[in-house]
């Protein structure tokens, strides 16, 4: 119990239950579950990992590994192509989709179907399909020409290209419906007004849609960047980072250490990726507090 002096006598502070009002010890009730789980679940394994990564002899061993420098740009062209281009593409569907026609509807229920499924179902899939032996893919090429059909993945530069089209596929529903959402919240008066004044399909997207999802826009990309920044499924699932580890990324380069028992390299791995995560936040949070 705290005490606190009055001239020449003692006085004794009340407890802290006595100077909490009862809406302010419901919350601390309530708030503590949720410390616990933070505090357990991402506290202390970011604490963990950063501990194990501590060494600079770690560092100066991926340095010196060419897979690490391979998968540090396979990560730079997964962000730079997949990102933009899907994003690109979002924005497009994302007014094809506002269009207020029943078909319309009904084709965006299958849209978002990839999206919604588990991501192991879906990417093995695509796997199979492209299997050199008994795929689809190849049975139909050979179906049609009488000739096999290429082993896919075998090669780095199409393996890579292919994880990054089936991280679009899988992703693309949802950014869409985000900027969906943007589109329909802008005034339909504008295109009217527009429309009254001539204006063509260009210039109604270049100075009513454009600007009024241009915030949108750039905080759902860099979101999306931070997000394929741990994007592990694309890549693992559909080459395992083949072939001869060339298409791992720094999100799946952890995973490759681990199977090797060299978990410090793992962790360290993982921390190389701060120099692109915190750029992003940092300017995600900016734009976001404007």
């Amino acid at each position: 119990m705290a005490i606190t002096l009055s001239g020449d006598h003692a006085i004794p502070s009340p407890p802290l239950s006595a100077r909490l009002t009862t809406p302010q010890v419901w919350g601390i009730v309530l708030l503590a579950p949720y410390l616990l789980v933070f505090l357990a679940f991402v506290v202390y394994p970011v604490g963990y990992g950063l501990w194990l990564a501590r060494h600079p002899a770690s560092y100066v061993a991926l340095w010196h590994d060419p897979i690490f420098a391979r998968a540090a740009v396979n990560t730079l062209i997964f962000l730079l192509v997949g990102i933009n281009l899907k994003m690109a593409i979002a924005l497009f569907l994302s007014g094809f989709f506002a269009q207020q026609r029943t078909w319309i509807k009904w084709l965006s229920v299958l849209f978002i179907l990839p999206w919604a499924v588990p991501s192991i179902p879906t990417i093995l899939s695509v796997r199979f399909m492209f299997n050199p032996e008994w795929g689809v893919v190849n049975q139909l090429i050979f179906k049609f020409t009488g000739e096999d059909g290429p082993n896919w993945l075998n090669d780095p530069t199409v393996a890579l290209s292919m994880a990054i089209g089936v991280h679009i596929w899988k992703s693309l529903p949802f950014w869409t419906l985000i900027l969906m959402t943007g589109r329909l919240a802008i005034s339909h008066d504008l295109y009217e007004a527009a429309e009254v004044d001539g204006a063509s399909w260009s210039q109604k997207f270049r100075y009513i849609t454009w600007p009024s999802m241009q915030t949108l826009y750039i905080t759902c990309t860099l979101l999306s960047m931070i997000w394929t920044l741990g994007d592990f499924n694309s890549v693992y699932l559909l080459t395992g980072g083949g072939p001869a580890d060339l298409t791992h990324v720094l999100a799946t380069l952890g995973i490759r250490y681990l199977r090797l028992d060299q978990l410090s390299l793992a962790m360290a791995s993982i921390v190389c990726a701060l120099p692109f995560v915190l750029p992003l936040v940092y300017f995600m949070m900016k734009r976001l507090s404007r």
